[in-house]
């Protein structure tokens, strides 16, 4: 007797699956979570989550949602990776980042770190970091013929250059031998410092350094395409992408105007981008930036060898928090991992505690080890473009690519990246943006764990060195070569990267964390002053099943802003709520308990509060018909999932008096 294939498969007595069979299932899970009359695509629609840039984020992906061609690695659009075999010969390069002002100190890191895994350094230097002159004794003891330096020095970047090149001819070291980036980003010191004074003497120094890399040294690069000024001012992916694009084709023009061909050019750049904690955007980010990258390369006139976009990729300083920083280990493994098969050619791991201040040995080791233990014992790098193929990613690389382009043309537009920042175009998008994540972040909707959600007053302070500061240059856009706008329908000027000299107003640098550091630092303050934090009474009604999980939102919630949740006792009435108050040291007080206990007793333990002194009354929960009377009956406000967190902690605060 003779099988047929079909009768071999393991589920060939089963119906096959459709997504109209998928959505019924959907339909049932939503009825039993309270949301009737919900079908069919409105089903699927329940359980989509929106993105920035416009993207939704579906639940289900199939290989009907298409994808566009990704090619193959090492060839246009170098979507899947800018070289053939990708980073599976020696994994990727491992940059480890150094802003120490002593030289001797960044020396022993930098020695300390080359010896145990890394493989390139990325040294910041003069105001935010080493004084230039210090460069030679940073670098004593490391052979710079077999570990690149990647120097970013803002608006110092030429001084730096140049002492780094003199260090090459002291040591030896033969120009073709020479590996690294000087780190050239006129734009970018626009961006950060907003003082456009010296950009055309910054611009023709880049080009003469990129002249002579291009001549002399062709292990070095001479500019940095830094898209880290524009993430760290609240961008989106899109707008970071966008930005980026505006900023590479500025350079192109530059160094082409300059004599350079336009291979040459494009062979003189590095990409920075920031990997965050969201693995997902993250890879497609870094896909995209490839895609679109060779697309602008492709309509600028390069050759097909010369489209591939050299990528940087670093731990995002947005993403990192002052308070419980042991969880950014977990934030930068996990935005590691996504930079890897996102494919980056280098990607920086910042040490946990480099919110905090100057980063200790420790938290280096820490950070370097991340990556080898993706590297060596999770052979991350084994295989090429992992996520390729995967419905959602393709998607959303695509989806994302898109959204970048049209920023990239609102700018050109605009008559380029300089122009752009000038205007304020760059400056008020941005803000525009991270208003709308600060909303999100305030109504904890995007949580930050050990921040806004599990917080731990307890935990004893982190304390660093502090870090230097100054105008350090990360990177900034400027305008298009005609033909790339052109190619996709952007006006853009073929005009001079400069355009017209002006005053534009600096990128702010923001963090997640700070709506809530500053509540937290209030709580501090009041500490030192007291010796005690102020305090939240939590009046739970009834048995612990009925009041536990609103008791710990309302503790989670209270702590986020540096509030001492008091649960003791564990359940009070109308009679026992006032004495415990009292005893608490409380002066604010929340209720809670289920619906049906509150139809019950809240009434009468509110007045039992107000009673006794509290400042203000919570309830945690929504109110429901209900409102009017606890409202009569003393309670104050109602705190429920979604409600905007930083306005409730911050006058609860300015209630308690808490300057």
């Amino acid at each position: 007797m003779t099988v047929q294939p079909d009768e071999l498969r393991l589920a060939a007595e089963f119906p096959d699956a459709t997504r109209d069979r998928w959505q019924h299932l959907v339909e049932g899970v939503l009825r039993k979570a309270g949301r009737e009359g919900i079908s069919g695509t409105a089903a699927e629609d329940a359980l989509a989550t929106e993105l920035q840039d416009g993207i939704t984020a579906r639940p289900l992906y199939t290989a009907e949602d298409g994808a566009t061609d990704a090619g193959y690695p090492g060839f246009p659009p170098y979507l899947r990776a800018g070289r053939p075999q990708g980073t599976t010969v020696s994994g990727w390069d491992v940059r480890q980042h150094h802003a120490h002002p002593d030289a001797a100190r960044t020396n022993e890191a930098a020695l300390a770190d080359l010896e145990n895994g890394v493989t390139s350094l990325w040294l910041s230097v003069g105001g935010a970091g080493l004084p230039v002159a210090a460069l030679p004794d940073a670098l004593r003891g490391v052979y710079l013929d077999l570990a690149p330096v990647v120097l970013d020095a803002g608006a110092e970047f030429a001084a730096a250059a140049e002492e780094l090149l003199r260090l090459y001819e002291r040591r030896d070291v033969p120009p073709q031998a020479a590996l690294g980036n000087l780190g050239a980003d006129p734009l970018a010191v626009l961006a950060r410092t907003g003082d456009d004074e010296s950009l055309t003497g910054h611009l023709a120094a880049a080009a003469r350094l990129a002249a002579r890399c291009d001549r002399d040294h062709s292990g070095l690069r001479a500019l940095t395409v830094d898209a880290l000024p524009y993430h760290e001012a609240g961008a989106s992916p899109a707008q970071e992408l966008g930005c980026s694009l505006a900023t590479g084709v500025a350079y192109l023009r530059e160094l082409t105007a300059a004599g350079l061909s336009v291979d040459a050019a494009c062979a003189q750049l590095e990409f920075r981008y920031a990997a965050t904690a969201d693995q997902f955007l993250t890879i497609a980010t870094l896909r995209a930036a490839r895609r679109l990258w060779s697309r602008v390369a492709e309509v600028s006139g390069a050759a097909p060898e010369a489209r591939a976009q050299r990528q940087h990729a670093a731990t995002s300083t947005v993403m990192m928090t002052r308070r419980d920083p042991w969880v950014n280990m977990l934030r930068t493994t996990v935005a590691c991992l996504a930079a890897g098969v996102g494919g980056a050619d280098a990607i920086t791991v910042l040490p946990f505690d480099s919110a905090i201040g100057l980063p200790d040995a420790f938290a280096r080791r820490i950070a370097r080890n991340t990556q080898s233990v993706l590297l060596e014992e999770s052979h991350l790098a084994r295989v090429i473009d992992p996520a390729g193929g995967s419905y959602y990613l393709e998607r959303l690389t695509d989806e994302l690519a898109h959204a970048a382009w049209a920023w990239f043309q609102e700018i050109e537009r605009a008559g380029g990246q300089a122009a752009a920042l000038r205007s304020g175009l760059v400056h008020d998008t941005l803000a525009q943006t991270w208003a709308r994540r600060s909303d999100a972040l305030a109504h904890r909707r995007e949580p930050i764990t050990g921040v806004s959600e599990f917080p731990h007053l307890a935990e004893a302070p982190v304390v660093r060195e502090p870090a230097p500061t100054g105008p350090a240059a990360s990177a900034a856009p400027a305008a298009p070569a005609s033909s790339a706008s052109s190619a996709d329908g952007a006006a853009a000027p073929a005009s001079a990267a400069t355009g017209a000299p002006g005053r534009s107003r600096a990128l702010p640098r923001v963090r997640r964390d700070e709506a809530y550091e500053a509540l937290r630092a209030r709580s501090d303050a009041h500490l030192a002053a007291t010796g005690a934090r102020p305090r939240a009474f939590l009046a739970a009604l009834g048995p612990a099943a009925a009041h536990t999980a609103r008791a710990t939102f309302a503790a989670n919630l209270f702590q986020a802003g540096g509030i001492e949740p008091v649960h003791d006792p564990v359940t009070v009435d109308a009679a026992t709520a006032g004495e415990a108050f009292t005893r608490s040291g409380a002066t604010v007080a929340c209720l809670c308990s289920s619906d049906a206990l509150y139809a019950e007793q809240a009434e009468a333990v509110a007045a039992a509060l107000k009673a006794a002194g509290a400042r203000r009354v919570y309830l945690a929960g929504r109110p429901g018909e209900r409102r009017e009377a606890y409202l009569r009956a003393g309670v104050d406000e109602f705190v429920a999932a979604g409600c905007d967190a930083v306005a409730v902690l911050t006058s609860a605060l300015d209630d308690m008096g808490v300057a």
